[in-house]
């Protein structure tokens, strides 16, 4: 155990508790290649990564530059490519895949619709709020009504600013919330967390979803 814990950094294994040496050898193996894993992990669930790059950051696994830029460029990568995707293939993908990927064609014309009245609003707005529910649908049909790259771009870059501080910030308050739990209730704590912050996400989408697009 001793051998795995080291490797590690001893602030976060200091407040790890009772968490099992399977969790701990994974987290071993994750610290050699944190940052590009956290990269490629922002790209597939950004927010939740964030969130929990932020609690982390509270134990000293990451630090604050290279964990900020690196959700930064991540998340944005990841919007980017939605983008070439809506502005190149949107309405097939979205014909023969969209319930898959949460996108139905009636979803998909109500956000277009919405979208060509009111580009710079949602797409600054989109990321605060995260993607009003619908973050998929809003990068894609962002493409698909040919909306300026650089516009694009520029308003991500602005609205993932703060979704990443919020974010960042939020995981590192439950780090701090984290060491002032007894061992025995660390996991339970997690757990807790974990379905309290799921839950809240859930439900704020599912509202802005019906406010914004009265889907």
């Amino acid at each position: 155990m001793f051998c795995l814990c080291v490797i590690i950094e001893p602030q976060f294994i200091r407040f790890m508790g009772p968490f099992p040496p399977l969790v701990l050898y994974s987290l071993t193996l994750a610290a050699k290649v944190k940052y590009p894993l956290i990269f490629v992990g922002t790209l597939i669930e950004g927010p939740i990564i964030m969130v929990a790059s932020g609690f982390f950051l509270r134990f000293g696994v990451f630090e604050l530059v290279p964990i900020f830029l690196t959700l930064l460029i991540g998340d944005l990568v990841a919007d980017i490519g939605w983008y070439y995707i809506g502005y190149y293939f949107a309405e097939p993908l979205i014909h023969k895949h969209g319930k898959f990927l949460g996108v139905t064609p009636e979803v998909f014309e109500r956000v277009k619709n919405v979208m060509e009245k009111y580009q710079t609003a949602i797409l600054l707005g989109s990321k605060v709020t995260i993607g009003f529910g619908l973050a998929l649908a809003t990068v894609i049909t962002a493409g698909v009504i040919r909306i300026p790259i650089k516009k694009y771009f520029i308003l991500n870059l602005i609205g993932e600013t703060m979704l990443v501080t919020v974010l960042l910030s939020l995981g590192y308050f439950f780090g701090q919330l984290y060491t002032s739990i007894a061992d025995s209730f660390k996991i339970v704590f997690t757990i807790a967390g974990i379905i309290f912050l799921s839950v809240v996400v859930f439900g704020f989408s599912r509202y802005m979803r019906t406010k914004t697009f009265n889907i």
